[in-house]
């Protein structure tokens, strides 16, 4: 058999069939797999975990930056050297303790685990240098009490930081898929991350569809970070003036 020559297969007519665009794989996302329902799931984990860490976060950040008491310098240290733990060390730990408190396969066992010392170390640099020592001791001499300084003097000043926090918090929770597959077995509890796996079977793949519900997975965290833009970045730039 003669080879074909380059001319020959130039002159081949390839055909493309050019599908019309559609939105018939965002229609069934929203029909057939309840995405109402994991969406609702992950907005109340990501709005827990965002407000849980901003505050806890911000209350051991003050009293590591502006508070004093024996070995608060080496508890720092102690807490920060947790961060060089990995998390699938902690991973099998953390399912025991959420079994002996009675919150597997709940919600609220999603967004627990989130506290971390990154989020202390956020807050203590940032303070450190942008909360003046001035209006604290003028908020004393004023009578305010500890909770209201706190309330009316620190959280204000330390909005930057606390948007920045915010920001890492939600896209952290948001994307998590290994902490909830383990801890989660109803179906209805799912978070939106993890719903997402079941557009997937063993044998075949709808490429369509899992495109589709990865874009509208995509959509929250990415809009959330373009409105707090401009915090987030300021929070960071005053959280790393000095170690």
């Amino acid at each position: 058999m003669a080879l074909m020559s380059f001319q020959d297969t130039a002159t081949l007519d390839f055909h493309f069939r050019v599908d019309k665009f559609d939105l018939d794989n965002y229609k069934r996302i929203f029909k057939n797999y309840n995405f109402f329902g994991y969406l609702s799931n992950s907005l109340y984990v990501v709005a827990s975990a965002c407000v849980l860490n901003t505050f806890i976060s911000s209350m051991a950040g003050y009293a590591f930056a502006k508070k004093h008491f024996p070995l608060k310098r080496e508890l720092f240290w102690l807490y920060l050297a947790t961060m060089m733990i990995p998390a699938q060390v902690t991973l099998i730990p953390t399912f025991i303790i959420m079994k002996q408190l009675d919150l597997l396969n709940t919600l609220t066992a999603l967004y627990l685990p989130i506290l971390n010392a990154f989020g202390v170390f956020l807050c203590r640099q940032f303070m450190q240098e942008g909360l003046p020592d001035e209006l604290i001791e003028a908020a004393r001499m004023d009578g305010c009490r500890e909770l209201r300084i706190y309330t009316s003097v620190v959280l204000p000043l330390a909005k930057p930081v606390l948007v920045s926090l915010a920001v890492f918090t939600f896209i952290t929770t948001w994307n998590d898929f290994i902490w909830p597959l383990v801890i989660i077995t109803d179906s209805a509890k799912q978070t939106l991350t993890l719903a997402l796996s079941t557009l997937q079977t063993n044998y075949t793949v709808n490429y369509g569809l899992v495109t589709a519900g990865t874009t509208l997975t995509f959509l929250p965290p990415f809009l959330f970070y373009v409105f707090m833009q401009k915090q987030f970045v300021e929070g960071i730039a005053f959280s790393g003036i000095k170690a």
